[in-house]
Formats: C-alpha cells, sequence, structure tokens
C-alpha cells in the first residue's frame, strides 16, 4: 500500500535551518499510517450534545476527553504518536449524529469517537462506524439494545455492532436497580410512570415498571409526554389523581425538572424519581430546590468524588481550569477516551512501534481485550462490548444538591 506523507515545512530559527517534517500521513485502507520519521497524528472523534438544553452534560464529556488527550501528549504515552480530539455537536439530535458520524469516518485520522450522549442519537450512528471499522465508545449511552439487540430482554442477547461499547453500564441493571431501592429503602409502594417516548426514557422506564411489580408494588397510572413543550399541568393533574406515592421518570433533566416542579405545584405528595440523565445540578435548579427536596436519581458508576482512583482526575481537571464542570459522565469520558489510547498502544506495540495499513479495524480488535484501572476503576469490556463495572449509586436531592445515599449493583 502506498502511503501519501503530509510533510510540513518548518523553519529552525535558532539554527537558521529549513527542517522537514512528518507531521502524519494517511493511507488508502482507512487509517492513519506513519511516516518514516517523527511523530504521526491520530485523531480522536468526539460527539455530544455542545449546545442546546443537555450541553451541560455534553461540554462534561468533551473536556474530560481533552484532558485524557492531553495527559497522554504529555506522557508521550504512545511513542511516535501524538493525539488530537476532535469535537463535533450533535444537539442531542439523532439526525445530526448521523451527519457527524459520516464527517468522522471521512477524516482517516480518526481512529476511534467517544460519545455520544443519547441512546437515541447512538442508534443513527451505530452502522455508520461499524461499516467503516472505527471503534465508538460511548461514556453515557445506557439502552440494553444497543449493544445486545432488539429482543435482549427475552434472553435473546445478539451483539450487532462489533465497532460499539460502552463504559456506562446499561437500564437492564439500572431501572430494577432503582426499584429495589424505591420499594426496600424508601419504602414506596404505589408508582406513576412516566417517559419521553424516546430510546433511553422509554427503555428505562420499562425496566423500572417490571422490577417495581415482580417487588409487589403496584402501578397506579402511566403517561407520556412530550418533552420539548414544558407544559405538564395536565399530566400534574393526574398524578395527584392516581394516589400514587413516587413518580418515575424515564427522561432528562430538561423536562423533568418542569414536570416535577409542576407535579408538586399540583400538590401531589409524591417524591420524583429517574435516572443517570436527571442527575445534574441542572435538575434541581429547573425544579426549584424546594420541589426537588427529597427526590431521587440513580447514576453509572460510585460517586467520583470517593474513588481513590478518580484523585488524578479531579486534580488535572481542576488545574485545566475548564469553564464547564465535569457532571455525571466526566470519569467516563475520560475512561473512554483513554480505552482508545490503550487500544491505539496494542496496535502500534505490536506493529514495531508504528502503525499499520487499516489500523482501524486492529482498534476496535484491540479494545475488545483492553483492561486498565480508570478513573472509574476496572475499565474492560465483555463479549457485547459493555463495561464489566456494574456499580451503580443513589442520589438523593438534600439541600438543594444531590448526594450519594446507596452504591452497589442490582441484587446486592
Amino acid at each position: 500500500m502506498r502511503n501519501r506523507s503530509l510533510l510540513i515545512l518548518t523553519t529552525a530559527v535558532t539554527a537558521g535551518a529549513l527542517t522537514l517534517t512528518a507531521c502524519g500521513s494517511r493511507d488508502d485502507k482507512g487509517g492513519a499510517g506513519n511516516g518514516d520519521s517523527g511523530n504521526v497524528t491520530v485523531t480522536i472523534g468526539l460527539d455530544a450534545p455542545l449546545t442546546g438544553e443537555l450541553s451541560a452534560l455534553g461540554l462534561g464529556i468533551k473536556n474530560s476527553a481533552d484532558l485524557a488527550v492531553k495527559t497522554a501528549n504529555k506522557k508521550e504515552y504512545v511513542k511516535g504518536v501524538t493525539f488530537k480530539l476532535e469535537s463535533l455537536d450533535d444537539q442531542a439530535q439523532p439526525s445530526s449524529g448521523q451527519q457527524n458520524a459520516t464527517k468522522l469516518v471521512a477524516d482517516k485520522t480518526v481512529l476511534g469517537v467517544v460519545g455520544p450522549l443519547n441512546s437515541g442519537v447512538a442508534e443513527s450512528m451505530q452502522k455508520v462506524f461499524d461499516d467503516a471499522k472505527l471503534a465508538q465508545i460511548s461514556p453515557a449511552n445506557t439502552n440494553p439494545s444497543l449493544s445486545q439487540g432488539t429482543k435482549w430482554a427475552s434472553g435473546d442477547k445478539k451483539r450487532g455492532y462489533k465497532s460499539y461499547f460502552r463504559t456506562a453500564t446499561t437500564d437492564a441493571i439500572q431501572g430494577p436497580f432503582a426499584a429495589q431501592y424505591v420499594v426496600n429503602e424508601a419504602k414506596k409502594t404505589k408508582a406513576f410512570i412516566i417517559d419521553d417516548k424516546k430510546t433511553y426514557g422509554a427503555g428505562l422506564a420499562g425496566t423500572f415498571k417490571g422490577e417495581f411489580e415482580k417487588l409487589g408494588g403496584k402501578v397506579v397510572g402511566t403517561q407520556h409526554i412530550d418533552p420539548e413543550t414544558k407544559d405538564f399541568s395536565a399530566v400534574a393533574t393526574e398524578v395527584k389523581s392516581s394516589g400514587a406515592d413516587v413518580v418515575y421518570y424515564g427522561g432528562e433533566y430538561p423536562a423533568a425538572g418542569p414536570l416535577a416542579k409542576q407535579i408538586k405545584e399540583a400538590g401531589a405528595k409524591v417524591t420524583v424519581v429517574g435516572g443517570d440523565a436527571i442527575f445534574s445540578p441542572e435538575y434541581v435548579k429547573l425544579a426549584g430546590a424546594a420541589a426537588a427536596e427529597g427526590d431521587f436519581a440513580t447514576s453509572v458508576g460510585a460517586p467520583i468524588e470517593q474513588l481513590p482512583s478518580a484523585k488524578e482526575f479531579l486534580a488535572n481537571y481542576k488545574a485545566e481550569n475548564y469553564k464547564e464542570t465535569f457532571e455525571a459522565y466526566g470519569g467516563y469520558s475520560y475512561d473512554s477516551t483513554w480505552a482508545i489510547i490503550e487500544a491505539v498502544k496494542k496496535v502500534v506495540d505490536g506493529n514495531g512501534g508504528k502503525l499499520p495499513d487499516g489500523a482501524r479495524a486492529k482498534v476496535v480488535e484491540a479494545l475488545q481485550g483492553v483492561s486498565f484501572e480508570g478513573v472509574t476503576g476496572k475499565v474492560s469490556f465483555d463479549e457485547f462490548g459493555d463495561t464489566t463495572n456494574k456499580q451503580l449509586t443513589v442520589y438523593k436531592v438534600e439541600g438543594g444538591a444531590f448526594k450519594p445515599v446507596k452504591s452497589g449493583t442490582f441484587g446486592g
């Protein structure tokens, strides 16, 4: 295969001479190739909502991936390779995500992609990446069907895309974990279940419902909402008249906050519970501290501030002075990015210190066997590309902020 090396002329001022530096090369097999000298640039793509209502989560994902790239370059972690981050905004829209996936595939220096945030967006991207043998690792997708197929609930699990991985555990665990806490710890027995009809929200609500009823809880009402309207007065009235003592919402914080506020204002004496997509300070802001007090959210992993493995990440993130916080998925974004870096290292080390032709497919293969101690704990993937870390945490709003109250795994 013939490589077309990209050479950049630079002037060495101190030496007074003109030098040629191999800054990167491209091959015709879909992957960055290595020049005869100097560093090769490997791009890690990133897709997340960087603008819009979910941008708080998306920017935390972006900043954390940026920190991983900077750390790898500073440490010269992969000899002869300089990493670069290319971040694209999907605005939480599947159509934008698919366009971004196509754009990233077209850039042959991209050897892995971090993201997206939303499961619905991921659905639109998976085939594009898989056809190009380009690795994708989401720090936030939780819908089980993305990795285990649409029949996963019946036990017929089939991995549809070998290039898809994730560092967040799935709703097959998160929904039931929440139900166990609601029934066994919070002692709630009558649930009104609401979802936003999206891939993530509807799936999560469904797994909660199944376990809640199995534990003896009674579902006194169900409803679907359009998260764009922000007028939930009708469903709020329905909740109040249902006699529910808990509302489970499958959806994201931009709608969850106003929904909780309107339900409480309607006079319903309920606790609102949701998944990782409402675990954000933004939920409390939108609901109002008074209305949100006592509400719960589950989220993936253990509280990052309490993990010894996260100390360096927390210190480095602070030192970089990012304008936005890392939010719920920062640690998982860092670990997703580092997993790609580890895979690239395995491919380079196995090819005499150079990137081979067709590096993308080799990175996907290497990712399956990646295993390291990350920010969020042990990072490795099972036969479906799902994380082997099944840890979850329940957070309760106390004094206007989410605070961890229970960590564990489903059934534990």
